[in-house]
């Protein structure tokens, strides 16, 4: 007994912990339904003026409006955003409506904090490991920022801040005046060229998509509460000085007050055609997604028990559901982490995922 002991401990696994309450557990709190979209290909010239009205723009159907970041929990925002998207052999095309009537905008330096403005946000996860994604973000004076991020900042992420998208085309329409609070403005309208050979850094074999990829993408717009002061737009501040939280509408929501969640974020899928294709769900997502509820009780009991565990009755893994019955992974664990592997439903191999969120495939 005293050497089955020492080897669980050597292992860095515990089987004799009794069920935990999983307090930290920072999973979604909404039911896991990530938008859809499908992206199609643009056989003509797309002029990036932040004018929506290219003919091209005419086939690319407008995404559902965003919704609060943490979805269904948090009232409708106040006002309307919606984006669309196309493609071609040069460039990932981007276009997006933002309702709002004072437009207002202060930084003007490429590579500061876009989001102490009201700003929009892409964030791009070319292969969906959670890993290796790009952030780009704008405000109404058409200032960037782009950075690479080499994973969540939940699990220790590396940015890089430094990185840059050479050929990065974006400009902003105004319709009303920026800056002038005595008026009352309609929209402000954006419109994005990423170059392919830039975005393909972080894809498997930096290939461009195919027909058929699916791609993961989040879209956030950061919007503050103001007031006019000495005819300036000024944040508000609540009774403790501070200015008043910033909303977050996102397209596809996180169910918790974080964007930097890939896993949550919505699904693009690239169409050769130029119109008329359907999105088609991959069977193994839901793998992936069962590996991924593992994770967050892992994280969960690791938070309070200093260990990770190969106990599924303790990670609760019972409540998880894979095709109507019990999802029951392979899991071992080692001093610093973890790997847990359950067979893909479409082809021989495994997919996994270890302590620091990163998925992948394996063929057997």
């Amino acid at each position: 007994m005293v050497f089955l002991l020492m080897l669980v401990a050597t292992l860095g696994c515990t089987q004799l912990s009794s069920q935990p309450v999983l307090k930290a557990d920072t999973s979604p709190k909404i039911p896991y339904n990530p938008e859809q979209y499908v992206c199609f290909r643009t056989e003509t010239h797309i002029v990036v003026d932040g004018v929506l009205d290219d003919k091209s723009w005419e086939q690319a159907p407008w995404s559902n409006e965003f919704v609060d970041i943490e979805g269904s929990l948090q009232p409708k925002p106040t006002f309307a955003t919606r984006v669309k998207m196309l493609w071609d052999s040069d460039y990932f095309y981007i276009a997006a409506e933002l309702e709002e009537p004072h437009i207002w905008a202060n930084i003007t330096e490429h590579d500061e904090v876009m989001f102490y403005d009201n700003d929009f946000e892409v964030f791009i996860d070319p292969d969906g490991d959670t890993h290796n994604y790009y952030e780009f973000e704008m405000n109404a004076l058409n200032a960037t920022w782009d950075l690479l991020l080499t994973k969540p900042y939940r699990d220790g992420a590396l940015v890089v801040d430094s990185w840059e998208i050479p050929g990065l085309q974006s400009a902003v329409k105004i319709y009303g005046t920026l800056n002038d609070p005595t008026d009352q403005d309609e929209k402000w309208t954006i419109e994005l060229a990423f170059p392919w050979k830039v975005l393909r850094e972080c894809n498997p074999g930096q290939k461009i998509p195919e027909d058929g990829s699916q791609w993961r993408l989040g879209f956030s717009r950061v919007e503050w509460q103001t007031e006019i002061i000495d005819g300036k737009y000024v944040k508000k501040k609540g009774a403790n000085g501070k200015n008043l939280p910033e909303s977050n509408w996102v397209w596809s929501p996180q169910g918790v007050i974080a964007m930097h969640q890939p896993e949550t974020w919505g699904y693009v899928q690239f169409s050769a055609k130029t119109n008329d294709a359907a999105f088609v769900q991959q069977a193994d997502e839901d793998v992936k997604w069962a590996l991924r509820q593992l994770y967050y009780r892992q994280k969960a009991y690791q938070a309070e028990n200093n260990e990770f565990t190969d106990n599924l009755s303790a990670l609760r893994m019972a409540e998880v559901k894979l095709n109507e019955k019990a999802f029951q992974p392979e899991i071992t664990c080692y001093p610093t982490g973890f790997i847990a592997s359950y067979p893909s439903l479409t082809e021989k191999g495994n997919w996994y995922i270890r302590e620091d969120g990163k998925v992948w495939f394996e063929k057997n």
